[in-house]
């Protein structure tokens, strides 16, 4: 049954509980003022792992650090805060994670984030490769679930044009490895590009598991608005679909589809049902025939506002983004950026930037209580 928009006074009981909320990075705690743009990873063991830049104060491009947990137990607890990468003298943004779960490399995690000199972001970095004032791209790769972490390698040319992008960025948020069609086994990395013209989005594709990358073509950009930060889906015919903040126009969600693997992208298109006060947002496949499932679910989640970063919601799609008749509050106060999660067949995450910026936390939701008893995450086969 495809369930209907479920008002937000939908009751819980005590099968069906509401969102627990596990605090992941607080500000003040664990060597860091401020812990923002979160990045989160269920690994094919089940183990997460949360990502997020520590911030010694609130700059996006002050005295950054990549940062990174995990947890063993669907999100309950956390380990100890660890450094993933610390570079004197920059900045590290952006964080972007993907699993390699078949092909070359299969098991290897791999987080993509931008350096920046410290003190110089955006409007600041500069064309080309070469030179103070440019924003690296770099890639570390864990080949043993998140314990330990390779030297950093810098992508920058093989990510960034040498010329119109001065600023890029990775995500932020979660990439993906296509399943579908004569692109299966790609990695594609979601993208934007700008100031320096106008903000536009992109994916950055690798077919050897990551060992190499390459840049696909920018989406233009059209009435509609113009599109930043950006999240990417598959749907279950190959599709590739750009989900984009708004960053001008009307505030809302901005797509746009692939049919070549990230290569080539239609014009960016307003999404009428997902509102966008200007903010990052999370966007997965939930649940794919291809693992057993009964139907397919793509996740939307963000703040259900045009004007503030506030009232966060999670949207439910069972045609590949198309529509999204499924809407459920998951948490009222201030909800900034968000990345959801797959957790167990019950229940899926979404870690999110709460109270003004004091906290990451995750919020686990079970999923019978988010549709309100009106569809379960049957399973037409045994994916094992």
């Amino acid at each position: 049954m495809i369930c209907a928009v479920i008002a937000r006074s939908t009751a819980a009981t005590a099968t069906n509980p509401p969102p627990q909320i596990v605090d992941v990075f607080v500000g003040g705690q664990e060597g860091y003022n401020t812990f923002r743009i979160p990045s989160i990873v269920q690994i094919a063991q089940g183990r997460l792992l949360a990502f997020a830049e520590g911030r010694t104060s609130g700059d996006d491009n002050g005295s950054n650090d990549l940062v990174m947990k995990m947890s063993d137990d669907l999100g309950n607890t956390w380990t100890a805060l660890r450094v993933v990468d610390d570079q004197p003298g920059r900045s590290l943004n952006n964080p972007c994670v993907v699993e390699v779960r078949k092909g070359a490399h299969a098991g290897r995690i791999i987080v993509m984030y931008q350096s920046y000199p410290t003190g110089c972001g955006e409007g600041c970095v500069e064309v080309g490769y070469e030179g103070a004032k440019i924003c690296r791209t770099f890639v570390k790769y864990s080949d043993d679930r998140g314990t330990t972490w390779s030297t950093a390698a810098d992508v920058t040319t093989s990510v960034k044009r040498p010329t119109i992008a001065t600023s890029v960025a990775t995500g932020p948020g979660v990439g993906i490895q296509l399943r579908r069609g004569a692109h299966a086994g790609r990695l594609v990395i979601p993208f934007n590009q700008g100031p320096a013209g106008a903000w536009t989005c992109y994916g950055v594709y690798s077919d050897d598991g990551g060992d190499t990358w390459k840049c696909g073509d920018v989406a233009a950009n059209s009435k509609d608005g113009v599109g930043n930060e950006v999240q990417m889906a598959e749907r279950i015919d190959g599709t590739l679909v750009m989900n984009s903040r708004r960053f001008a126009k009307e505030p809302r969600r901005k797509i746009a589809t692939s049919s070549d693997g990230g290569v080539t992208w239609t014009a960016l298109t307003a999404d009428d049902e997902l509102p966008d006060p200007s903010c990052m947002a999370g966007f997965i496949v939930l649940t794919d025939p291809l693992d057993g499932f009964a139907k397919s679910r793509m996740i939307f989640t963000g703040p259900d506002s045009t004007t503030a970063r506030e009232n966060g919601c999670a949207w439910l799609s069972y045609d590949g983004g198309a529509t999204w008749p499924v809407k459920q509050q998951i948490y009222a106060g201030a909800f900034a950026y968000s990345v959801p999660a797959t957790l167990d067949r019950n229940k899926f995450g979404v870690l999110f930037e709460r109270d003004g910026y004091k906290r990451i936390s995750l919020a686990i939701v079970d999923f019978a209580w988010f549709c309100g008893g009106k569809d379960e995450m049957s399973m037409t086969k045994d994916p094992n």
